[in-house]
């Protein structure tokens, strides 16, 4: 056989490989979906103890910002906000879960950034909580600036974006500072509050979680600056375009409901309404969640099991809670803010 007809022949396997990879793609891309059907549960990714965020009530159960996250998709899936079983993961391990399918969502205060987002074979949805990273110091030490932190040792975590951004952040100021970098949420907390480090380091949500379980919270000081931007995102395995789906509406149902004015309480008289996007929404005309693979009255099980976001941020994070977060870049775009739905239609 010449060369060019070898040529010609792995051209025409190529093209049909191709042509068969592409005409399987339907069928995998509903893998997640069926499996989380099958199994009758979701299993969710969630920190390990991030008060506000991913916690064990005084009765086990589990509560938190991300893991209202998770009971909105099964609120979506199975119209029942509570088939999920929490999977504590460490921020070292937590992709790797995702990746090998020990998890269907990561909702863990996870940071999208590019080098996540194109080399982990993970997908990003929508933007739940926009934060920087800060740092947290000993009230004692009387620092009042990042600034003032020369030659200081910093508490940090493996896996993570804080390293990156200390040095971004510090270098071009010409500060020198000690990583210390420990294992385990656990171990780190520990350590900073036994005075092993003069500093540490995270998110800004996540420091306001480490310093509400302190046992004396106002012996320690958030400083002034925002070393970084930290678009705080849920996550899922790639190349799974209907539970992609499934996840994004679900957040985006969240913030279109606050914006619509839509309530847990008041979700059912919204069925009666005029506004032509809220009857898609809930489900009363169209086939919305048809599309998607779940009943069309998917939207509304959520904001009736879960709320809308600023439900969920109220109840998890607010002035109220013991985080005492404001909205700030998280209300809505109308209230100047950075939340924004697309358009259900």
């Amino acid at each position: 056989m010449s060369k060019s007809k070898h040529v010609t022949r792995w051209l025409a396997m190529g093209l049909v490989a191709g042509v068969a990879a592409l005409a399987a793609a339907p069928a995998s891309a509903q893998s997640t979906l069926d499996t989380v059907k099958k199994r009758g549960k979701i299993l969710c990714g969630v920190s390990p103890v991030a008060p506000g965020f991913s916690y064990a009530d005084d009765k086990g159960a589990r509560r938190g910002f991300d893991v209202d996250i998770c009971r909105a998709v099964s609120a979506a899936v199975f119209a029942d906000p509570d088939k999920v079983e929490y999977v504590p993961l460490n921020t070292n391990v937590r992709f790797q879960a995702l990746q090998s399918g020990e998890v269907d969502i990561l909702s863990r205060q996870n940071t999208w950034s590019y080098t996540r987002d194109t080399s982990l074979g993970l997908d990003f949805g929508p933007v739940v909580f926009y934060d920087g990273q800060g740092l947290m110091v000993p009230a004692k030490l009387n620092v009042k600036s990042a600034a003032e932190l020369s030659d200081a040792a910093i508490c940090l975590l493996p896996g993570t974006t804080t390293l990156q951004n200390l040095e971004d952040y510090f270098r071009p100021k010409n500060i020198k500072y000690e990583s210390v970098v420990f294992e385990n949420s656990d171990e780190w907390r520990n350590a900073f509050f036994s005075g092993r480090c003069d500093a540490t380091t995270t998110d800004r949500s996540d420091l306001a979680s480490v310093r509400a379980i302190a046992n004396d919270p106002e012996q320690y000081v958030i400083l002034p600056e925002t070393i970084s931007k930290e678009p705080l995102a849920p996550a899922i395995r790639q190349n799974d375009p209907n539970w992609r789906d499934i996840l994004n509406w679900s957040v985006y149902t969240l913030i279109a409901a606050e914006e619509k004015g839509i309530t847990q309480a008041n979700v059912e008289d919204h069925l009666k309404s005029e506004d032509p996007e809220v009857q898609r929404m809930l489900g009363v005309s169209g086939d919305f969640g048809k599309m998607i693979g779940l009943d069309n009255k998917w939207s509304f099980n959520i904001i009736k099991m879960v709320g809308n976001y600023g439900e969920v941020f109220d109840r998890n994070l607010g002035p109220k809670t013991r985080l005492g977060l404001s909205r700030g870049p998280n209300k809505l775009w109308t209230e100047g803010g950075l939340l924004y739905s697309p358009p259900f239609r």
